[in-house]
């Protein structure tokens, strides 16, 4: 299968697998814990809980007034690698023995391919993180899902969700 049909089969297929991670199991409907971390963006009266299930970790979750949201677009560039082909020669046996086939591996000219410099990343600053008055301007990465409730709501809102990891670096 050639280089780029396997790589466009295999975003294809992490594509898939990513859509249905993202459907979730469904619910048990007893409105229990069924193993589901609740990411939740609370104003006046406003609840809107995070359906996404978690990995088997368990994550500590963050509340605080929302100061910021930041995205930070992937980044990538081309390049270049040698072409590897795979070159077989076989030999003759003698009267009644098989022949031989010894195979290598040999570069034939190059080919581009898109390497992916930066991750994307989703972060939100917090203001009193926790009821620490102290805790002002503290970055964390979040999943998308999060950062788009997050981003949709008022500037200094009180917000709770179970970040990815602390800081935000461009």
């Amino acid at each position: 299968m050639p280089s780029r049909k396997r790589l466009m089969v295999a975003g294809m297929s992490m594509a898939l697998v990513a859509a249905l991670g993202a459907c979730g199991s469904g619910g048990g409907g007893d409105g229990g814990d069924d193993g589901k971390v609740a990411d939740r963006v609370t104003g006046s009266d406003q609840t809107i809980p995070d359906q996404a299930p978690t990995s088997t970790s368990t994550r500590e979750t963050v509340t605080g007034l929302r100061e910021a949201v930041r995205h930070i677009a992937r980044k990538t560039a081309s390049a270049t690698r040698p072409h590897l082909v795979k070159k077989c020669k076989s030999t003759k046996g003698s009267k009644g023995s098989k022949g031989t086939r010894k195979c290598s591996t040999v570069r034939n000219g190059t080919e581009t391919y898109t390497r992916v410099i930066r991750q994307e990343r989703w972060c939100v600053s917090l203001d009193d993180v926790n009821g620490d008055t102290a805790k002002d301007a503290v970055w964390y990465q979040v999943t998308h899902a999060t950062y788009t409730k997050v981003s949709g709501v008022e500037r200094l809102t009180k917000v709770e969700f179970a970040p990815e990891a602390t800081g935000c670096d461009r």
